[in-house]
């Protein structure tokens, strides 16, 4: 599992900021304003090749009993709960304030490994900086600026050896145990996760109920299919992050992402009758960035009105239209429609996103590309793409050689990655396209 790194403080005291640059992304709204951010964010890192996932917090209140501090400070606690290690950022052009104090109680009270780190420090002295805060117990500080970068790559580090060090060690695995392909099920809550599980198993093995949110944690089961090895991942299902307040799923969301991460193949689960809401979309998105082989079904089409069928493919044509390469399937989970096809294309998926594409295979179809259509000049230089190799697998990555390759647009990389699809039928799986120039030998420019 991905190790969980929470960033935690009063308002104001760069957590967004930080969050931002751990994922590198804009996610989560910055501003020179208190109590901007107010749900857990979640967003992946990754730091040489140690991925892990963060989750940014709004400014904590330990101590409020109601209104929309309180319910921050439940939304906190869960990050808290969920963490490897907590990041307790403070101030330091502020200094130590009384509210540092009684996060500080707080922590030390979760049994949590907890990082002290001082923000806002560029142009400062280590020792004046930290002085302060050597009052709060918590170790020696460390210093930081994560509006500019100094200091976030060590932090990260030290973070990560603190928390694969006080993981157990893994268990080897039996050599007879035959290892199947990995799914991992997921969606909202009560779109019929656990009913699919017991249908393909052939049994109850996991608690079906008609109340959101009866599956807290990710359960792994192996099972075998017309001769085929399976490992199922029932999840719990990802609410809206205003909805996630009760202490009992404080585990939930971040188990069924980092499930997401280990799983071969996503089973997409949505409701036929619920319209695709923005949560759909945001877990898809989720698979799609973590590069995931896929495949959706839609669950509950039994039963359904023709008119009210063809107003769910509008919706889903619409709102998902960027998971062009997965197959969907409409089924029952309760009356066992359509599991049968839904298995064949979570095979064909694994296959997609496992192939191996010999270069000149590879070379041969970015030449048949590139004849057919070239790409456009950028002033009055023409892209030349002269090879093409495999980089990765789950998902697959081409690598494509040449010269002047920063010129080639989004536009015809997404036709290269279409007639990529096409030639080798990738269905199923994202296709990543990587574009290295070549030197310039004639080029003496340091």
């Amino acid at each position: 599992m991905k190790p969980v790194i929470a960033l935690i403080g009063r308002p104001n005291v760069g957590k967004s900021t930080l969050f931002n640059r751990l994922t590198r992304s804009r996610d989560a709204l910055v501003a020179d304003l208190p109590g901007l951010t107010r749900d857990r964010h979640y967003g992946e890192g990754r730091i040489g090749e140690r991925p892990f996932l963060v989750i940014d917090t709004g400014g904590f209140e330990p101590v409020a009993k109601e209104g929309i501090l309180h319910e921050m400070a439940k939304q906190t606690k869960q990050a808290v709960a969920e963490a490897d290690v907590v990041v307790f950022m403070v101030d330091g052009r502020q200094g130590l304030t009384p509210h540092d104090k009684t996060i500080t109680d707080f922590l030390r009270k979760s049994g949590r490994s907890v990082m002290l780190v001082v923000n806002k420090a560029e142009g400062m002295k280590y020792t004046s900086v930290t002085a302060d805060f050597y009052e709060l117990g918590l170790g020696d500080p460390y210093v930081i600026s994560a509006a500019h970068g100094d200091g976030v790559a060590d932090l990260v580090q030290e973070s990560l050896d603190i928390a694969f060090a006080q993981r157990p060690p893994e268990i080897d695995e039996p050599e007879n145990v035959v290892k199947g392909i990995k799914i991992a099920i997921v969606g909202r809550p009560n779109v019929g996760k656990s009913t699919l599980v017991n249908t393909l198993l052939g049994e109850d093995r996991v608690i079906a109920f008609d109340m959101p949110g009866t599956t807290r944690d990710s359960i792994e089961i192996p099972f075998e299919r017309d001769g085929k090895h399976y490992s199922l991942i029932d999840t719990a299902g990802i609410r809206r992050r205003g909805k996630v307040f009760e202490a009992i799923e404080k585990f939930s969301v971040v188990k069924t992402l980092q499930s997401i991460s280990e799983a071969n193949v996503v089973l997409l689960l949505l409701d036929a009758q619920q319209d695709i809401s923005e949560q759909d979309a945001h877990i898809a998105g989720f698979i799609l960035e973590s590069g995931r082989a896929l495949v959706v079904g839609v669950n509950k089409w039994d039963g359904l009105q023709s008119d009210r069928r063809d107003e769910i493919k509008i919706d889903i044509e619409r709102k998902l239209n960027f998971l062009t390469f997965a197959k969907f399937h409409f089924i029952s989970a309760l009356k066992s429609t359509g599991i049968g096809p839904l298995l064949k294309s979570i095979d064909a998926a694994y296959a997609a996103a496992m192939v191996n594409l010999s270069t000149p295979k590879l070379t041969r179809a970015l030449i048949e590309a590139v004849e057919h259509q070239q790409p456009k000049r950028k002033g009055s230089i023409r892209p030349k793409l002269r090879y093409a190799h495999q980089g990765g697998q789950n998902p697959p990555i081409i690598v494509i050689h040449g010269n002047a390759l920063d010129a080639v647009g989004d536009v015809y990389k997404r036709y290269l990655e279409k007639h990529f699809r096409e030639t080798f039928s990738l269905v199923g799986t994202p296709l990543r396209i990587e574009m290295r120039s070549g030197k310039n030998p004639f080029d003496k420019s340091k």
